[in-house]
């Protein structure tokens, strides 16, 4: 069993991004993965602006990324690129956090313009973190997420496939994983 740190770069309480990641971590807990979720906006911002290395929850942050097989990230798109807190994180931690780790990098936007940005943005830095391998990313368009009144999460058909597909290739790469190899 790997155990995956799921990262919502999002800002918002109440974000697509965010809900769409719990989401897809209920498929990974059922594919028998342990899932540690970690919303980037609960870190104080004195400690992500102020670049507080020694602050006790970027501490703890780079910790849940060292104990981690495999990191789902997950972030808006705000102009053309991947949310300012999750780039404040990643800035804050080891230079090769992400080293001998899969990674799965996911994106939600207002618009189709934006669909680059995970590799055209995303993809460099979580690679110049030293991850071993990253897997296919996913854009999801906001239109395709919609949030009940009960707090309920809906995907469109097409994107769920989609969504469901990828997760699944994230979770079949961990289980190939080197490091999760040596450890059995």
């Amino acid at each position: 069993m790997a155990t995956v740190l799921s990262v919502s770069g999002s800002p918002s309480a109440s974000s697509r991004t965010g809900r769409l990641l719990r989401h897809l971590d209920q498929r990974l807990i059922a594919q028998g993965h342990r899932v540690v979720p970690l919303d980037v906006r609960t870190i104080p911002a004195e400690a992500l602006l102020g670049a507080d290395f020694r602050h006790p929850a970027i501490v703890e942050a780079a910790e849940l990324f060292a104990r981690a097989d495999g990191v789902v990230v997950g972030t808006p798109v705000y102009k053309a690129s991947y949310s300012g807190v999750l780039k404040a994180l990643l800035d804050l931690l080891p230079q090769y956090a992400l080293t001998g780790k899969t990674v799965l990098p996911l994106a939600t936007g207002g618009s189709t313009a934006h669909v680059l940005a995970i590799d055209y943005a995303l993809r460099p830095v979580l690679n110049s973190m030293g991850a071993a391998h990253i897997v296919q990313g996913w854009f999801t368009l906001d239109k395709d997420i919609t949030v009940g009144e009960d707090g309920s999460l809906t995907v469109a058909p097409g994107t769920a496939e989609a969504l469901g597909q990828v997760v699944d290739q994230f979770s079949a790469a961990l289980r190939r994983s080197p490091v999760l190899a040596a450890a059995s």
